[in-house]
């Protein structure tokens, strides 16, 4: 395989940079120079890579969306069976937040609060978010055909209650400063209200 362009590194360095940066900031408390500067890249050499801050912010969900169906898909590869794939992957991300002390969050939820008078971010953000869901439903549809997940809710209605109510967990785990919200979030529905 081809080593990438000295450019496409740089790109992703500033996509990288500027998804740390919305994460905990903001779209809009993130600068472009701040971004900038962390990378090492001149102010001017902005535009060679992204049109506006628009489509830098489209470049940074589709980075993070990429980031998520790669983790929700290693998690599932490597588990015993589809429940025990989310339990890892979404005790990864608790993991995650207790490096990042509780700050941050998720990144679709943080923009999608803040980003409502942008059309073609909030289209990103649905694609990124719908892509999430997509593949949480394939997982429960998985155990719904093993029998560990009741079968009389689509599995997709299923997916939206779980993904809905860890987005509200997580606004809660970032107030608490504790997992126990995202946990309890877990064991209502994975160990309970999931159950056949």
């Amino acid at each position: 395989m081809a080593r990438p362009r000295r450019s496409d590194d740089t790109r992703q360095l500033l996509v990288e940079e500027g998804a740390a940066g919305f994460l905990v900031n903001g779209y809009h408390g993130t600068g472009i120079k701040q971004v900038l500067d962390a990378v090492g890249v001149p102010k001017g050499s902005f535009y060679n890579y992204f049109d506006s801050k628009e489509t830098f912010g489209q470049a940074i969900i589709d980075h993070h969306s990429l980031c998520v169906q790669r983790n929700l898909a290693e998690a599932l590869g490597a588990a015993p069976d589809p429940v025990a794939g989310l339990r890892a992957f979404f005790g990864r991300l608790m993991e995650e937040f207790v490096e990042a002390e509780y700050t941050g969050g998720c990144l679709i939820a943080n923009l999608g609060g803040e980003l409502e008078g942008s059309d073609v971010l909030r289209e990103s953000l649905a694609g990124a978010w719908h892509s999430w869901r997509d593949g949480v439903a394939e997982a429960l549809r998985r155990a719904q055909q093993s029998g560990a997940i009741r079968a009389d809710i689509d599995a997709m209605d299923l997916a939206d209650l779980l993904l809905e109510s860890w987005e509200g967990a997580v606004i809660r785990m970032k107030i608490d400063r504790s997992l126990e919200p995202l946990q309890k979030c877990l064991r209502r529905l994975l160990d309970d209200y999931f159950r056949p």
